[in-house]
């Protein structure tokens, strides 16, 4: 599993030209240059656009590298009730809250949807 931060920001271009300054490397951008990634040696920054409270906040998301099925599994068996796994426009994700009920995103990417 990879941690993924997810950086909130105004201006999705900005914030790319910025990180990308400071030495990610540019990867995959959303058709409509809603969001990017920016891959880094042990983890990958994920840019999204947002709007009002939204902006200059970071979710805390993981890539897994195995099925989504297996992981809610075990949170459940942990105490722990993520909420159904949704079918997004890049793979699918669940997320799930964490014990102080900070919500964690786990994503499976299906880079074919978006490159």
């Amino acid at each position: 599993m990879r941690v993924v931060p997810i950086r909130y920001c105004a201006d999705v271009d900005a914030a790319v030209r910025f990180y990308h300054a400071l030495g990610l490397d540019v990867g995959p951008m959303s058709r409509p240059g809603a969001w990017a990634e920016l891959p880094a040696a042990s983890g990958m920054l994920a840019i999204h656009g947002g709007d009002g409270i939204a902006v200059g906040t970071c979710e805390l998301a993981f890539e897994a590298d195995e099925p989504l099925e297996a992981i809610t599994e075990r949170l459940r068996a942990a105490g722990f009730e993520p909420d159904a796994i949704v079918d997004e426009n890049f793979g699918h994700s669940v997320r799930v809250r964490d014990p102080d009920g900070v919500w964690v995103q786990v994503n499976q990417y299906d880079r074919h949807l978006y490159t």
